[in-house]
């Protein structure tokens, strides 16, 4: 994409992103056709937006998750500081679903990086203990994605990664602070409720086979497409559970047995 191309697109993603409104798809001169082009975009997005970005969304790392926005594959998207909520205070139970598309909740594992991982020579991949020996802390977490198109489930990869992966607002616990590195993550295992009646059951297996092996393919997606995880990013793995459907009035928590349940509440 000719840099003309690729503001224009930023530009209608950002006004979108900004007023909460939707369009059914981008303009064919301005559309990424490509994950390389879509993360072009969606650079731009965030430089237009004026946010400073925390770390990274995975978005379809579980079957439940490719299915719901018609993608074969995991996506990254930027974090924005102004849409991070800390569990259990006001902004985190007062989320205003209203002009939310996509009306879903979803459990997640979230790792914080104690350094960087930079791209390595020759394409070099991390492997999954190269990247754990990185990481920092777990947390516990409940992203609320949203998306900028009416047509979602159409527009493809390129342009749901531009559209910074249906990034919109998470929800993320302290540090969890048992030995948590002992325990096995992918059989680990996922209770959501709603107003106490349970609505999902999940592991973390249905997060890429395992919430670590997601943290893996960011590191490696980044170094590909960009500079790599960045010391102090928060990293949200994407869905234990199939995305809970949610609506104005619902007090959703997540269980996740001995490591802490995390809630949120829609006014």
């Amino acid at each position: 994409m000719q840099p003309q191309a690729i503001n224009e697109a930023a530009e209608l993603i950002a006004a979108h992103f900004a007023s909460g409104s939707r369009r059914d798809e981008l303009p064919a001169a301005c559309r990424p056709a490509s994950r390389a082009e879509g993360y072009a975009v969606q650079a731009e997005v965030v430089r237009q937006l004026g946010q400073r970005p925390v770390g990274w969304k995975i978005a379809a790392t579980s079957m439940a998750g490719q299915k719901h926005i018609n993608v074969d594959g995991p996506l990254a998207g930027r974090l924005l500081v102004n849409r991070i909520f800390a569990a259990g205070s006001e902004a985190a139970n007062s989320i205003d679903l209203r002009g939310n598309l996509l009306r879903v909740a979803e459990a997640e594992f979230a790792f914080r990086m104690a350094r960087t991982l930079p791209p390595q020579a020759n394409g070099q991949q991390y492997v999954v203990d190269e990247v754990m020996a990185a990481v920092d802390s777990l947390h516990l977490a409940i992203e609320v994605p949203d998306t900028r198109f009416n047509d979602f489930v159409k527009v493809g990869a390129p342009t749901l990664i531009a559209d910074l992966a249906c990034a919109s607002w998470w929800v993320v616990g302290s540090a969890v602070t048992i030995d948590w590195r002992s325990i096995d993550l992918a059989a680990h295992r996922v209770t959501a409720s709603n107003a106490g009646r349970t609505v999902a059951e999940g592991i973390g297996a249905n997060v890429f086979g395992d919430p670590r092996i997601a943290l893996t393919w960011l590191a490696n997606e980044l170094c590909t497409y960009g500079n790599g995880l960045q010391a102090g990013d928060f990293i949200t793995t994407g869905t234990c559970v199939v995305p809970v459907p949610c609506a104005p009035g619902d007090a959703l928590t997540m269980d996740f047995g001995a490591l802490g349940t995390i809630a949120v509440t829609f006014p």
